[in-house]
């Protein structure tokens, strides 16, 4: 993915027996429930958060 594209993040797996460093990725990506949706621009540091937790969230390209 490119720097600055747009991405939609969907929760899809509890965070429920993760360890304190995931569980504090998630909600730094304002995430926290399954089913709750933000959406973030793509930069290094999102990028390395939702490669901690790809896991447990789906990722998909806004369109323009």
């Amino acid at each position: 993915m490119k720097t600055g594209m747009k991405v939609r993040v969907k929760q899809v797996r509890s965070r429920a027996s993760r360890s304190p460093e995931t569980i504090a990725t998630l909600k730094a990506l304002g995430l926290g429930r399954i089913g709750k949706v933000r959406e973030h621009t793509i930069n290094p540091c999102v990028w390395g958060m939702l490669r901690k937790v790809r896991h447990l969230v789906q990722v998909f390209e806004v369109g323009a």
